[in-house]
Formats: C-alpha cells, structure tokens, sequence
C-alpha cells in the first residue's frame, strides 16, 4: 500500500514537461492496452482512497518549510542514484555536480534537509537507470502500467527494480523495522502531496493522456530535451563524425562553458517535486 502511485507520481512530475512538448496523439506503441487500463483503474483507485487522502491531510498540516526541507532530504539521498547513472552514461559534468550536490548537501545542508547546493549553482542531475538504458539504446518495449507503481515500459519496468535494490539509501535500512516503512511511508506521502495541484492538467481520456505525456516525458529525459530524437550516446557519436570533418566545430564559445551544466535559477523548482525519478 506505501508504494501506491511511485510511478503516478514521476509522471505527474513529468506533466510540466509533457504539456510543453505536445498534447497531441502520440500513436505510442500499446499492445496491452485491454490489461493496461484495468491496471490503471486499480490503481487509480488506490490513489483515491488511500495516497490521495492522506498526501491531502499531510499538506494541510505540514508548514511549506517543514515540507520543503523532507523533500530536500530525500533529493539529496536520489543523488546516490543520480551520481551512478550519470557515471554510466559517461556524463562527467553531470556526474561532478550530483557529486557535489551530495557532498555539500549531507554537510552544510545537515543531511540534505538544507539545499544549499542549489544556492551555489549547482543544479540537480536526475538520472535513473531506465533512462541509462535508454541512452545506450536498448528500446523502450511496449508501454506497461504497473501495479501500484503505475505507467512504465518494459525497459523502465527493469530499471525500475535495478533503482530500487541498488540506489536506494533507505533499503539499507531492516525492512522488518518501522524505521524503514516510515522513511518509505513519508517519501512517498511528501511527494505526492506536491502534485495534487498538477492533475488538473489532466483532460480527455485520463489513461492515453497519461500514458502519451508519461512516454513523452521519458524520451525527453533520456534524449536531454531532444524527443523523438536519437538516444544521447548515438547523438554524441554522430557528432564525433561531424568535429573531424569540419574544422570550426570547436569554436564555439559555449561548448565548453554553458552556464546551464552546472547551475540554473530554475533549481530551485526541484525541490517542489521531491525525485524521482520522475508515479501515477
């Protein structure tokens, strides 16, 4: 029951995103449509009566402080995750910064509660395994909704299970204590209480709207902003061929300096949305 809506919740985050790239039918590859939707519905119903309500009372209690520094705290444990699959997909830069962002987080920042990261233009880098997969062009699959987890694919579904035993801090944690369900039970709670406000975005038939934008939202993040574009390690390998053919290809001036590799006033919005990767 504590993992209702992980994935609702990553797709909701994702619907910022969706809603700037496109609201049109995307055709998207769905042969198990007919087990989809009942999954959804299931789902959907759990939210409702469960996450839903209790994100609410937990929104209505929590001052915004209180709630933005545990949505801090568990941003800065994602970084474990971020850090890894940054490394994989050979993202230096970005491997740096969520380097940083861990190290300066779980100090200055008394465990991450404090993002003083941020404040120094060091923006987040979430990077999942779904999305490292992707970048080394294994194909998405077929479109998947999970139970109690929600939208996936075949390949997100296997990065999903690879996130969660490998780079999740707090499964180092006896998951036999309350210790652990309560961690478990405040991370998923604390995020989904910053997206109550987003459904509203949600029109027309509720299953393909989530479904497109949640499929939108992962090629934007595994091709860097560039959907339907190649996977990023294709993308850099074509632009290898092209810097040996023309001789002006290193001189531009940003393509060593863009400001936006290590900081951008926009991180600040990060923090609303709690990881994460990236529910339903």
């Amino acid at each position: 029951m504590l993992l209702v809506n992980v994935k609702k919740v990553l797709l909701i985050v994702g619907l910022s995103i969706g809603a700037s790239i496109s609201s049109a039918e995307t055709a998207p590859e769905d042969p198990w449509e007919g087990y989809n939707r009942t999954m959804s519905s299931f789902n959907d119903t759990l939210d409702k009566y469960a996450l839903k309500p209790l994100a609410e009372g937990y929104d209505y209690v929590t001052p915004s402080p209180v709630q933005r520094g545990v949505g801090n705290f568990f941003n800065n444990l994602g970084e474990v995750g971020n850090i890894t699959n940054n490394l994989l997909q050979g993202k230096w830069d970005e491997t740096a910064a969520s380097t940083f962002r861990f190290l300066i987080n779980s100090t200055a920042g008394f465990l991450g509660i404090f993002d003083v990261a941020s404040e120094m233009g060091l923006k987040r880098e979430p990077e999942d395994f779904g999305q490292t997969l992707g970048y080394w062009g294994v194909g998405s699959g077929p479109y998947l909704v999970l139970p109690f987890l929600g939208p996936s694919t075949v390949r997100d579904a296997t990065g999903t299970a690879v996130d969660y035993f490998n780079y999740d801090p707090i499964e180092l944690l006896d998951p036999t204590t309350n210790e652990y369900w309560s961690a478990k039970a405040l991370e998923i709670v604390q995020i989904r209480s910053k997206l109550l406000s987003s459904e509203r975005l949600i029109f027309g038939d509720r299953y393909s709207f989530i479904r497109d934008v949640y499929l939108q939202s992962r090629n934007a993040a595994i091709y860097d902003g560039e959907v339907g574009g190649q996977p990023a390690k294709v993308s850099n390998e074509e632009e290898g061929s092209w810097d040996e053919e023309s001789d002006d290809s290193w001189g531009e001036d940003d393509s060593w300096g863009d400001d936006d590799s290590w900081g951008d006033e926009s991180s600040w919005g990060d923090e609303e949305f709690g990881d994460e990767e990236a529910v339903n």
